[in-house]
């Protein structure tokens, strides 16, 4: 029988509280981790389309608002306030995917040193002081600010201040549903328990 140890055997193994990627394979956790993987990345593919036709929206208002301003002569006084409300949906709804892809700052340098057991404790502790923000702040928080401003009227636009906070308690039910997502994960071995950085996706 031979003696040799799994590396020299050309096997591998894998560092303890992670999933194993040597072979090219992670664990699926089963078809309820599948199926919430599967609906993750759906609302992530939705988010990132209506950010994007959000930020197309922004960029309109703004370029409308300096031609009739400065072009014109004759200022459009809808743009102004436009611009501010849409600009807080896109940072909320972008605030939203980025949790959902785990690209929120953090600081890892410290974590990294921890043995995977205390890196398991650290990360599930991250992410339930997401869902606790996420419930007791924007849901329930934006959800009472929502309606007592939800007869405040905005004068240049065709909502009232209240319809566009109501943008709060959604993006706090996305965060908490992407922050458990990342919790079952980590359990089972299909998320990791640092975030991976890409070196080629950062920005300048």
């Amino acid at each position: 029988m031979s003696s040799k140890d799994p590396a020299e055997r050309g096997g591998s193994t894998a560092a303890p509280g992670r999933a194993s990627v040597t072979d090219g394979h992670r664990p699926t956790g089963g078809p309820i981790v599948a199926a919430l993987e599967t609906v993750r990345r759906s609302i992530d593919r939705v988010l990132a389309g209506v950010c994007i036709g959000i930020f197309a929206a922004l960029v309109v208002v703004v370029a409308w608002q300096v031609i009739s301003r400065q072009v014109l002569g004759a200022p459009a006084s809808w743009t102004e306030e436009s611009a501010r409300y849409v600009f807080v949906v896109l940072a909320l709804l972008g605030a939203a995917l980025v949790f959902s892809e785990r690209g929120h700052i953090a600081v890892e340098v410290l974590v990294h040193r921890f043995p995977a057991s205390l890196q398991r404790v650290v990360a599930v502790a991250v992410e339930a002081s997401i869902v606790f923000f996420a419930v007791y702040v924007m849901i329930f928080g934006g959800y009472n600010v929502a309606m007592t401003a939800w007869s405040q009227n905005i004068s240049t636009m065709p909502v009232s201040v209240g319809q566009v906070y109501v943008i709060l308690p959604v993006v706090g039910v996305l965060i908490t549903f992407f922050a458990l997502c990342h919790i079952v994960g980590m359990f089972v071995g299909t998320e990791e328990l640092v975030p991976e950085i890409d070196e080629n996706n950062q920005g300048i």
